[in-house]
């Protein structure tokens, strides 16, 4: 008996099948573009419908094949039982604090932040009634004293946002396992090549990675890694927001921490010798990187990252004035806000990243009208040199 024919419109949503079963594996990740999954067995069907997230997959805000395998490679990476994907650094950070934290709590967090984190806690928390303290990451004694018998977090950037910073992780963890505290850290200035956090104490490491994981400054995403039942709880809250990982976003960020630790090693290297460069320059007051030995922290930066200091620094140009005629005069770099790419990008904090904080918030940090941060990228780093010394002068 012939086979029914069936209609164009059928045959052109139903063909694909012919070619969705291959015996090869694929080298690439594939990607699963789909918001819903069909079934075939009804029982199977009510199964994945009750769980949301485990045996199966049923719609991609709860499920996706896609997003799973990312999170499975970044638990790896991490050193962790689990992570979860976000559809934003902040969005990250946002579900991972309001699955540990309810009305009522406190957290004690490093007061060197990105600028749309101190607006999360000042804001969003704070009308969910947590409250929160913010010490420098450095005053050790400060932190343990901002405890109190409400403090359920502990939080803090791996390398502070724009000051550079370096949180003593080891010693910070210690204050909140004494205390019966949660440490989250924010390591997206230090992906997995430089630090993996949770091997420091870290109970749970935060990544945006729409920066250096995914590195090429087409996705936005963001990452948490840490203990399977407080990733389960992230991602319920994930899941209730809305704020999950597309599964496109996801395919690109997979394909993108396949080069993690060659963009890193060459971002690192570029990121030393422009520090150097700028360390000797007549028009710069001071410069902010880890790897410099000048700095105070630079011995606890080689404890913990090794030779690898990251990719972004900071440095003085002394006025408001100067900073922002730098960022109009480069043409190597870019201005631009965000970070971690193979493009080397400067920003002007006071004026664009941290606008969230009031000038004297700014001045307690560190955040001088003239300071610019700068994230550097991939290009040959005798260009890059020139370049800053060109728009410098």
């Amino acid at each position: 008996m012939a086979e029914e024919r069936r209609g164009f419109n059928t045959e052109a949503v139903e063909a694909w099948r012919a070619i969705d079963d291959v015996a090869q594996r694929p080298l690439s990740p594939p990607l699963y573009q789909s918001s819903t999954f069909a079934f075939d067995d009804m029982d199977d069907f009510a199964a994945v419908a009750r769980s949301k997230i485990t045996g199966g997959y049923l719609y991609s805000r709860w499920a996706n094949p896609t997003v799973e395998a990312l999170a499975s490679v970044v638990a790896k990476l991490e050193g962790a039982e689990a992570a979860a994907c976000m559809s934003s650094g902040m969005g990250a950070i946002s579900s991972t604090l309001l699955a540990l934290l309810r009305n009522g709590d406190h957290v004690v967090t490093a007061s060197q932040l990105y600028g749309g984190t101190h607006g999360l806690f000042t804001t969003t928390l704070a009308r969910a009634g947590v409250a929160v303290s913010m010490v420098d990451v450095a005053d050790h004694a400060a932190i343990e004293a901002a405890f109190t018998s409400d403090t359920r977090v502990l939080y803090c950037e791996s390398i502070g946002n724009p000051t550079l910073t370096v949180a003593d992780l080891p010693a910070l963890a210690s204050i909140a396992r004494a205390r019966g505290a949660v440490f989250v850290v924010d390591a997206t200035f230090t992906p997995p090549p430089i630090l993996c956090a949770l091997e420091h104490g870290a109970d749970m490491v935060c990544h945006s990675a729409t920066k250096y994981i995914s590195g090429h400054a087409d996705v936005t995403a963001g990452l948490v890694a840490g203990a399977a039942d407080r990733v389960a709880a992230v991602r319920h809250v994930a899941i209730e927001t809305g704020t999950v990982l597309g599964p496109f976003d996801a395919w690109l960020t997979a394909r993108g921490i396949q080069t993690l630790g060659l963009r890193v090693e060459r971002i690192c290297a570029n990121a030393l010798a422009l520090a150097h460069a700028l360390e000797e320059h007549p028009a710069v007051a001071r410069v902010l990187y880890p790897g410099l030995e000048s700095r105070p922290d630079h011995a606890l930066a080689r404890k913990l990252f090794g030779e690898r200091f990251g990719g972004m620094l900071a440095f003085d140009t002394g006025d408001l004035a100067t900073g922002r005629r730098f960022l109009e005069r480069v043409r190597v770099a870019a201005p631009a806000a965000s970070l971690g790419g193979t493009k080397t990008l400067v920003v002007h904090p006071a004026s664009i990243t941290h606008t969230q904080l009031s000038a004297d918030e700014r001045a307690r940090v560190g955040i001088t009208d003239g300071l610019v941060r700068v994230s550097v990228g991939i290009e040959d780093v005798d260009d890059l040199i020139a370049d800053f010394d060109r728009a410098l002068s």
